[in-house]
């Protein structure tokens, strides 16, 4: 699988993982109605599938999964929560997608 679609992967794994412990705080955290935590319960599900699909050993898909879910909670955090990134939030994305990219693109023999 190329280094694209394996970050594409990894990005729609991430959404789905922010979605599903999204709605449950806006649950309890903002008294919305119950009923979110159904698709938040299917979001969830998604997540743990297309963990499945990546082509790694599990840990090392996790390891490399934690990158991308740095950026993406803080594109989150930009895009939903309105809240304004630093320069610091921006280091600390960018150092660990490298960190995903040094996972993923290591050779498959040495």
């Amino acid at each position: 699988m190329d280094f694209l679609k394996v970050a594409l992967l990894f990005l729609a794994t991430a959404i789905a993982e922010i979605v599903g412990c999204y709605l449950p705080w806006l649950v309890f955290k903002q008294d919305k109605t119950a009923w979110l935590l159904i698709p938040a319960a299917l979001s969830l599900g998604i997540f743990a599938w297309l963990l499945t699909l990546h082509p790694s050993a599990a840990g090392r898909t996790y390891a490399a999964y934690g990158g991308v879910y740095i950026a993406v909670a803080l594109a989150w955090l930009y895009l939903v929560d309105g809240v304004a990134l630093t320069r610091w939030d921006m280091a600390g994305a960018g150092i660990a997608l490298a960190g995903m990219a040094v996972i993923v693109l290591q050779p498959t023999s040495l």
